[in-house]
């Protein structure tokens, strides 16, 4: 295993074998002069610290995608390519497009932000063609402005559209590959400062390291991670990186179930997951930045056992079953299972989550999340609901609610309350009573325990009248992003 971490920094190869393995890559930019890139939360929220990753995507073509190097390592750029800001322009000086559109457009007041904001532009330019004015909000929702204000910047998004797409941008994606291929990076045994970031390929050797080190940190997308080491100055001694291996990363079809390796993106199952359940497509989209979405994982987002994570009422509520590895030994649970308290789970030392088996075929899936923000704020409460109807009666219920206790949890006193009875105004009342004994939530900073069980009670209500009064869907649906 090679001993140094090696990438492509706008063009031209590094070799760093003396960082410390939780350096985040916007200390190590900012220190080689590149201080266009700027840390403004430290935390992923606010996009003023966005780069471009290129890579070799599991599908063997060029990915770019935005991420935040506030809280990326920089051992999880070994066998890529970073772009910055400075590497927008032609070598003779003149603007991209997105450079020209934000100077043309008065998108720019002090500064700070412009660079981060123009690097999310220009990520979508090379995943999707030149922002569409239609995208154009959905694309920056990641990238805070602290005093320009958004409408220059929108404006100057979708004006970007219309502009010629640069020979010089296009030439240098056309040769990436090739300097990707050169950098011939294989799996990371790496070490400095007295720490260790472990890096395999292939999911039988991160199988093997995880439970040879059941003492280490197993770190995926660092969109949690990463905020301990900027927050909490955390500095485990170990660290092993699902990120290279690409079996973890695969997403397929079997026989009445859609396959999600747990190191898949949020952007790479985006598309997959929203065709199969249009409502969960539009919870993804709410959740973080273009640039969190690119980094975050469906996996890491089950294994912190967050209570107040988006994605596991979803599945839960989907009947969806956790795959997880030791060495060479597999097992399989209810992802509701996984769960045990706050901040506990259902894992071994040593033991790693390979992939979630989601049932497709089923009743549709509705999924209500109600936040002080529409996009990129955590949930106060999620309410995510599978209900079968066959005459008039409930034949099916699945209600698996988020940030209502210290776990994702299942109301099962309300799913036994609407099984069998006609699907009613009344019977959904006794199943928002039932509510009461379902969850004894908690107050905190985003909301009372008194709020939280009100707006469960009304999330069951409200989903109930979508499903039965057309009128209403339309008007009460959340946006489609």
């Amino acid at each position: 295993m090679p001993g140094a971490i090696r990438f492509i920094l706008n063009g031209a190869m590094q070799s760093v074998a003396d960082a410390a393995p939780t350096t985040t890559l916007l200390d190590w930019l900012r220190a080689q002069g590149l201080t266009g890139t700027k840390e403004g939360c430290a935390e992923g929220d606010c996009g003023a610290c966005t780069v471009g990753l290129r890579e070799i995507g599991p599908d063997g073509r060029l990915a770019t995608r935005p991420v935040c190097a506030c809280i990326q390592l920089l051992p999880m750029v070994h066998g890529r390519e970073v772009v910055t800001v400075e590497r927008l322009a032609a070598p003779d000086g003149r603007l991209h497009p997105v450079q020209l559109a934000m100077a043309e457009g008065h998108g720019a007041q002090c500064g700070f932000c412009t660079p981060g904001i123009v690097m999310s532009l220009w990520c979508a330019w090379h995943t999707e063609g030149p922002p569409s004015p239609e995208r154009a909000d959905a694309l920056l929702a990641g990238n805070l402005c602290r005093c320009t204000g958004y409408g220059p910047i929108v404006a100057a998004a979708r004006a970007a559209h219309d502009l010629p797409r640069p020979d010089w941008d296009n030439a240098d994606a056309a040769a990436a590959p090739a300097r990707l291929g050169a950098l011939s990076a294989g799996p990371l045994d790496y070490a400095a400062q007295g720490r260790r970031f472990l890096a395999p390929d292939t999911l039988d050797a991160l199988a093997a390291l995880a439970a040879r080190h059941p003492e280490a940190t197993i770190l995926s997308g660092a969109t949690d991670v990463g905020l301990w080491v900027t927050k909490r100055d955390f500095d485990p001694a170990t660290i092993v990186w699902t990120g290279r291996v690409a079996a973890l990363r695969e997403i397929r079809e079997e026989p009445g179930a859609l396959v999600l390796g747990a190191g898949a993106t949020y952007a790479e199952a985006h598309v997959r997951l929203a065709a199969l359940w249009p409502d969960l497509g539009r919870l993804i989209a709410r959740i973080g930045g273009a640039q969190v979405r690119a980094m975050g994982t469906i996996g890491g987002n089950i294994a912190n056992g967050s209570p107040i994570g988006d994605m596991p009422p979803a599945l839960i509520a989907l009947g969806a079953r956790l795959i997880l590895r030791r060495g060479d030994g597999q097992r399989e649970i209810a992802l509701e299972d996984f769960f045990l308290d706050y901040g506990k789970q259902d894992r071994a030392p040593g033991e790693i989550v390979e992939a979630v088996r989601v049932p497709t075929g089923g009743p549709a899936l509705s999924c209500h999340k109600v936040s002080k923000r529409f996009d990129q704020d955590i949930t106060a409460v999620l309410g995510c609901f599978v209900i079968g109807i066959e005459g008039g009666r409930v034949t099916h219920a699945r209600l698996a609610y988020g940030g209502m206790a210290g776990i994702p949890k299942r109301a099962r006193a309300a799913e036994t309350a609407l099984l069998g009875q006609p699907y009613t105004r009344e019977t959904v009342e006794a199943a928002i009573a039932a509510l009461a004994r379902d969850f004894t939530p908690l107050t905190d900073m985003r909301a009372s325990a008194a709020y939280r069980l009100k707006v469960a009670q009304n999330l069951l209500m409200r989903d109930f009248l979508e499903r039965t009064r057309p009128d209403l869907a339309t008007r009460l649906a959340p946006e489609p992003v």
